[in-house]
């Protein structure tokens, strides 16, 4: 299919939304000491934006199971229950409030009670272990935890070690029945209970809510050493908001195409398959859906059949998530028998997503526009998106920045606070993203060493290898830390990953590198097969060196009948997956070096 071509270009489509008296106007402000181009029209805290959701009315908000909520009964619910933290937990402004549970409706409206009565959010990982759930509430000195049946389990044994905490909130996922409270040292209470009669005039607390105010503690995915609390602020949120409305509106006065249905006609429908706790879950479809009036379908664990079923039930018109999951619906038996025809939009990120997968999504949703962001947790988000027939151009872009966001790609010998806006840049330019924008953190919650290492002057140093080609366009070559150095020559995981995801049989992988006596280290490759597809470390061999270099090729394969190890975000655990391989005694057929 050959791409549409744009009415305008990118740079004239941000010139026009951005000119002033638009809705995209941006200012100059000055935060912590740090010159910053902000969205001069962005809300000025999360409490604003749950006001603006009570204007959806009775439209659904939250599906869950056979469960609906409105707009309007969430905004009463939220609100009720703003002021029974204040009055009946104590919570005060400032005071940490942590959320630990799988994806049910209760954690929405935790979070948009505990932010608008002046507490902050903390997001925990319900992946998380006993010890790993004491680490985040005492790290972050949560005084207050909602909680399900299952994450309240694991923290009892744990009370005695959590001396800031002084409540648990518990909600069940099994809807028939109030939830296990009690048996341990700190009081336990059943999320209704805590609720208590819903005020149906209720609006938040008056609290005293600005921009720079803390709203958020989202924990980093701690591949590496402890996790750390990467403080976010009501701007943060509400700038990749505004963010992500400014990628829709530019994508309509490019194209004339959008990712939401702007006509008015249907309720736009998005199918959450990511976490709540992780940055993209909360802020990029939670919060966004919110303020724009989308229907939010909950799973209760994802599966594709399901997830197929409740597309065509609830005409979704948006899923995504992880590039896996798609893939996941993609090859699924159901998905010919399913109508997906309401779908405009397969969005994904946090993780790399190979072409490949842009070619598939047309083909089977020729009406959908697929959509690939990059965004980190310290980034609140996204930092750029690549939609529709910029994707199809572009398939292994992210996309540009967002006006407001600066980036630079800095060499490995850079030593500077701050990098020179002439650092070259290029199709053969590689080296380190820093980001800069109003929707980068304010540092890591009481890690000052941490924070200097990563922020200066209001960049973060995102870890990531990058270049960025003369029309902005972001590609993300490898994480730094995931370079294979073989013989002296780079190799980037992703590119051979890429490469590897184009062989009809594969359905997964992941390339590491593993030790080697003279080269310092190998390509190693971790193959899923897709169902019903044989193929030999000989034919992927072949595949892979028709397309890259020698030294790129994997000379060792393992092939997985489960799925590979990821953590929450959809990240493959490569650090675990490395060590588990070194140490196997029953690698795949190892192929002869090149």
């Amino acid at each position: 299919m050959t791409p549409k071509t744009a009415a305008m270009s990118i740079a004239e489509a941000n010139a026009q939304l951005t000119a002033p008296g638009q809705l995209f106007e941006m200012e100059e402000l000055d935060i912590r000491g740090v010159p910053t181009r902000v969205w001069k029209s962005a809300p000025p805290s999360l409490r604003t934006v749950l006001d603006l959701s009570s204007g959806h009315g009775d439209a659904d908000f939250l599906v869950y199971e056979d469960e609906r909520t409105s707009f309007s009964q969430h905004y009463r619910i939220a609100s009720t229950l703003a002021y029974r933290l204040r009055d009946a937990f104590g919570v005060v402004k400032g005071d940490r409030v942590a959320i630990a549970m799988r994806n049910l409706p209760e954690w929405i409206m935790a979070f948009w009670a505990i932010v608008s009565a002046g507490g902050v959010a903390v997001p925990l990982n319900a992946w998380w272990t006993g010890d790993e759930l004491q680490y985040g509430l005492a790290d972050s000195g949560s005084v207050v935890a909602f909680v399900d049946e299952e994450r309240a389990a694991r923290i009892r044994p744990h009370h005695e070690d959590l001396p800031f905490l002084r409540s648990v909130v518990v909600a069940s996922e099994h809807r028939d029945r109030a939830p296990v409270t009690g048996g341990g040292g700190i009081p336990e209470i059943a999320f209704a209970e805590a609720l208590g009669d819903v005020d149906l005039s209720a609006t938040p607390p008056d609290v005293e809510l600005g921009p720079e105010d803390d709203a958020t503690i989202f924990y980093t995915s701690g591949t590496t050493g402890k996790p750390k609390g990467a403080v976010g602020t009501h701007r943060n949120t509400c700038t990749n908001l505004m963010n992500l409305f400014f990628i829709n509106t530019r994508g309509q006065i490019r194209y004339g195409t959008s990712l939401a249905d702007t006509t008015g006609k249907s309720q736009n429908s998005y199918l959450l398959t990511v976490p709540l706790f992780h940055a993209t879950g909360c802020h990029a479809v939670m919060i966004t859906n919110a303020a724009a009036g989308g229907k939010i379908v909950m799973l209760h664990h994802f599966d594709p059949e399901r997830a197929l079923e409740l597309i065509e039930r609830e005409q979704v018109t948006t899923f995504g998530g992880v590039p896996t999951m798609v893939m996941q619906i993609l090859d699924s038996p159901d998905l010919s028998r399913r109508d997906t025809s309401s779908v405009r939009s397969v969005s994904y990120g946090g993780a790399p997503a190979p072409p490949e997968l842009v070619r598939r999504i047309r083909a089977h949703f020729p009406v959908g526009q697929p959509g690939n962001g990059y965004g980190l947790t310290e980034t609140s988000a996204v930092t750029s998106m690549i939609t529709g027939e910029d994707y199809v151009a572009h398939p292994d872009s992210v996309g540009p920045a967002v006006p407001v966001t600066d980036v630079a790609v800095v060499p490995e010998d850079f030593d500077g606070l701050e990098p020179d806006p002439s650092l070259p840049r290029g199709p053969d330019v590689t080296g380190e993203l820093w980001v800069k924008g109003p929707q980068v953190v304010r540092g890591y919650w009481n890690r000052p060493e941490e924070t200097a290492q990563v922020f200066t002057r209001g960049w973060l140093h995102t870890g990531d290898v990058a270049r960025v080609d003369a029309d902005g366009f972001i590609y993300i070559v490898d994480r730094a830390k995931d370079v294979i150095i073989r013989g002296g020559e780079n190799v980037y995981s992703v590119e051979v990953e890429d490469v590897l995801y184009e062989h009809p049989a594969v359905a997964d992988c992941a390339v590491v590198g593993v030790p080697h006596p003279t080269l310092g280290e190998e390509v190693g490759a971790v193959v899923v097969l897709r169902p019903g597809h044989g193929v030999g470390a000989d034919e992927l061999t072949t595949h892979v060196r028709s397309r890259l270099a020698a030294f790129s090729v994997p000379t060792r394969f393992w092939f997985y009948e489960q799925p590979l190890p990821r953590n929450p975000a959809g990240k493959v655990l490569k650090r675990a997956l490395r060590s588990e391989l070194i140490g196997s005694d029953h690698p795949g057929p190892p192929v002869a070096d090149s």
